[in-house]
């Protein structure tokens, strides 16, 4: 089922990248926050890493989860998250 592994980055309004932490990863994936059935298929598995089956839409997964760190404040003004699917 999770046969994606997705790279999750922040991009500071500085210019540098990092890798966005488990904790904040883990936070969007609980159905109970995003209430969005087509994110069930994802799994954090580690600082800036998770996997995902293949219905997942990665440009949809990428703004929903900007949103959501925007919300908890993660993510400052400026700043932007990156997905890179790892093949």
């Amino acid at each position: 089922m999770f046969v994606r592994k997705i790279r999750v980055r922040r991009r500071l309004a500085s210019g540098g990248v990092e890798d966005c932490p488990l904790a904040w990863i883990d936070s969007f994936a609980m159905r109970n926050f995003t209430n969005d059935a087509v994110f069930d298929d994802t799994l954090p598995v580690g600082d800036g890493w998770m996997e995902a089956g293949r219905r997942v839409p990665l440009e949809r997964l990428r703004a929903a989860m900007e949103e959501w760190f925007r919300r908890k404040g993660y993510c400052a003004g400026g700043e932007v998250v990156e997905l890179e699917e790892s093949v």
